[in-house]
């Protein structure tokens, strides 16, 4: 590409930015909806399984959203793989493998379930922003509603985190 591009160069290149990204965050979603329960299972304080199974619910949603979203821009519904999350998950699982049962697991759970609700904080967030700049602006209030919830799940485990999980595992 040249270093002087045109408006609708430009334009073309944020539309597919945009696109490919939306394809990228479908795959994280979906293969969340995949590893929430081992991680649930895993789990053993109850406040942190219910938390987990409600985000699951909640990822589901975010899945059917995604959906409408790609609805009112025009494109089919399609998951491009995500190597970013692949690697969150995959690094979530060594952790509960090398963990023994129990609140230090539990903390590990949480740690990386927020690596995770960062990662798509910044998805969620950059999406938004490209699709207002696009002028999709239906898309971009579904958009934000995701980026609230995760934000949501971002709290919500640090407050799990806070109130008793991470002082258990220190003694």
């Amino acid at each position: 590409m040249k270093a002087t591009s045109s408006k609708s160069e430009i334009a073309t290149g944020l539309r597919e930015l945009f696109e490919d990204s939306l394809k990228d965050i479908y795959y994280a979603e979906k293969a969340l909806t995949k590893a929430l329960p081992k991680m649930a299972d895993k789990a053993v304080s109850g406040v942190l399984v219910e938390a987990i199974k409600e985000h699951l619910s909640v990822t589901e949603g975010h899945v059917k959203r995604l959906d409408e979203v790609f609805e009112v821009i025009g494109l089919k519904a399609e998951a491009k793989k995500c190597e970013a999350i692949e690697g969150l998950i995959k690094e979530g699982q060594e952790t509960m493998n090398k963990t023994k049962e129990g609140v230090v697991r539990d903390a590990g759970i949480i740690a990386s379930s927020q690596k995770v609700e960062h990662y798509e904080i910044a998805s969620y967030g950059t999406l938004v922003s490209f699709a207002k700049t696009l002028g999709e602006n239906e898309a971009a209030r579904l958009l934000s509603e995701t980026l609230e919830e995760e934000k949501v799940a971002d709290k919500k485990l640090s407050a799990i985190a806070e109130s008793a999980i991470n002082e258990e595992a220190s003694n």
